[in-house]
This record gives C-alpha cells, structure tokens and sequence, in this order.
C-alpha cells in the first residue's frame, strides 16, 4: 500500500499541474497567437517608422530619388496646425541624415524656406547623436565626443537661420533647438528663454513639451523637483484633449527609472490620479492629434502598472502595428511590448 504521505504529495502536485494547464489553455497568445484584435509580433513596427499618409510616403519616395518638391509641398500644409507640422518633419529629417543629397539641393534653390531649414536642424542633430551613441557618457569615446559637439554646433548655426526664416506664428524653429540644449547642456536662464519663445506662438504643443520634460528631469539638466513642476503647470493650463496630461504618466516614469526603490509610485492615489486624468483627455482628443499613438502607449503601460490590466487591451487593439510608450526605449521593443499585451490579454480573458 502507497505511504498517505505520498498520495498527498501527489495529489498536491496534480493539482498544481491543473492549474498550470488550465491558465496556460486561457492564455491567448500561449501558443503564439495574439488575441483578437492584436497584430502578430512579428508585424510590429515602431510607432512612426512606416508613414501612414500616403501622401508622406509618396513624397520621401521623391526625395529619396533627388526630387525635394513633394516634401517641400507636404511640409508646408496646414497653415496654424503647429503640431501636425512638427510631428510631419520627423521622418524628413531621418532620411536626410543619412542621404541630404535632395534636401541640399532644395535649400540651394529655396534658401530661405523655413521648412528645408528645420529639416536640416533635425537632420544634423540626429547625425550628432548616431556619432555619440546612447551609451552613458563614461563609455563615449574621446573622438566620438568631438565628432558628436562639432556637428551638434553645425546643427545650432543652423537653427538660428531657421528661426530667422521662420514666419510669424511658427514655433517649430525654435522648438527644433531643445535637443541641442540638452546637447549643449544650456544654463536654466537659457533654456527659460527659448522656452518663453515656444509657447509665445503656441502654449500647448505636444511635441515641444514632451522635449522639455526631458530637459527638466534628472538624467539631463533638472532633478525630479523642477521635472514635476515643469510638468505640473504645463497640465495646469492646458485644454482637456491636448494630451499634455501624458507627461505625468512619463514623469513618474523618468523618477522609477532613476529611483527603482520609487516602483511603489505606480500603485499611488498620485498616480491613479494622473492616470484616470490622462485617459479622459485621450477620450476628448481629437483621433488625429500627432501623439495619440504615444499617449495610448503611456496609458496602456500605466494601466498594467497600476494594477489594471484588462482596461489597456483596447489601447493596445487601437495602437495595431505601432509599438510606442516606454517599451521603445528597450533593447528589443517588440519583445516587451508583446510581453504587456499578453499581460493585458490575459487579464481581459
């Protein structure tokens, strides 16, 4: 006859084993298939890699074949629409830092449009920056230090024509100089200066606050106090729908990644609170505002972080191939960011 002890023991682990089963058969993507709704991994993209105007795409194929008008064409549209603007030079500015071959020629037959000029400023301090590397600064080379501030000045001497050529009214100029002040590491003084210039011609732009945030936190020029602060009266003034509510969610996120000991923030009345506020101004946005796919992504993230799971599936159906939010700043974003819908397809199941 079998020990009690070991029908027990045997009892207990076929149990476990039923467990294991059972939430693994409910898992949606235990087997490689996502859930309803979501993208396969392996057609994940990073949010703005792929043009999703046609028109965009139409005009980048042009200036990849030497012909700068289409962009020039694109880039001006929308007189007034500040953010869309800006949000529109991004993948100008990638293609001219490695080929400026039609941006060159562009600016040689139209020196004085605004637009080739911020294209440039963009372009530069995107070649600064692949010369640097994101290693930590103790592991930048001597000669990749050089190389990164000689062309981060090139990229400088060019914004101040582009502000110059800039019409009245456009602050993307000026809100093209935030990364060569943290480059440059420009004193507070300075910084307040040319953010005075930003939100004089537009006080709520998306694209020039999520910059500041980065100028103001602790790994560049600011400390956790002047981020919160930065961020704090930014949302304060601001109209439900701009989404500037999102930088809070991206503060608390720049403190825990300084300060792991700060995680316990995440499950806070603060940031429960900043949370529900991000998602009711993501419910009043307009669908077209340029960082509604970045904003869904530092929501759903939040939402898996406060212990809320299943409420971010919908965010991650909405964002479909686009990875965006903090999952872009790991070394395999697809990876992570897979590992979260799974977390939030679970959660829903």
């Amino acid at each position: 006859m079998s020990h009690p002890f070991l029908i027990i023991a045997a009892l207990v682990l076929l149990i476990r084993l039923g467990l294991w089963l059972n939430k693994h058969r409910t898992a949606p993507t235990s087997r490689g298939v996502p859930a309803p709704g979501l993208v396969p991994r392996a057609e994940l993209v990073e949010v703005g890699s792929e043009p999703s105007d046609p028109v965009a795409q139409a005009a980048l194929d042009a200036a990849r074949a030497g012909n700068w008008r289409p962009a020039a064409a694109y880039l001006s549209d929308g007189d007034g629409d500040w953010n869309t603007r800006y949000s529109r030079l991004d993948p100008f500015g990638d293609l001219a830092a490695t080929d400026d071959t039609w941006l060159l020629r562009w600016r040689e037959e139209q020196p004085d449009n605004p637009e080739a000029a911020q294209v440039q400023t963009d372009a530069l301090v995107k070649r600064a920056w692949e010369i640097r590397t994101s290693q930590y600064a103790s592991q930048v080379t001597r000669e990749q230090a050089m190389g990164f501030h000689q062309v981060l000045q090139e990229a400088a001497e060019v914004s101040y024509e582009a502000v110059r050529l800039a019409p009245a009214g456009d602050p993307n100029a000026w809100v093209m100089q935030q990364p060569i002040a943290m480059g440059q590491g420009w004193s507070h003084e300075r910084y307040r200066a040319l953010w005075s210039e930003i939100v004089a011609r537009e006080p709520h732009h998306y694209g020039a606050h999520a910059a500041a945030l980065q100028y103001w936190c602790e790994k560049w020029r600011g400390s956790h106090e002047l981020m919160h602060e930065f961020v704090d009266k930014a949302i304060a003034g601001a109209p439900t729908g701009s989404l500037l509510t999102v930088l809070k969610l991206r503060a608390y996120w720049e403190q825990v990644l300084r300060d792991e000991s700060a995680a316990p923030l995440y499950r806070s009345a603060e940031y429960t609170a900043a949370l529900d506020a991000a998602l009711a101004d993501l419910e009043a946005a307009d669908p077209a505002h340029p960082g509604i796919v970045p904003a869904r992504g530092w929501i759903a993230h939040g939402l898996i972080e406060n212990g809320r799971p299943a409420q971010a599936l919908n965010l991650f159906r909405r964002m479909g191939r686009e990875i965006a939010g903090p999952w872009l700043y790991y070394g395999n974003p697809a990876a992570v960011f897979d590992a979260a819908r799974t977390k939030a397809a679970r959660a829903a199941a």
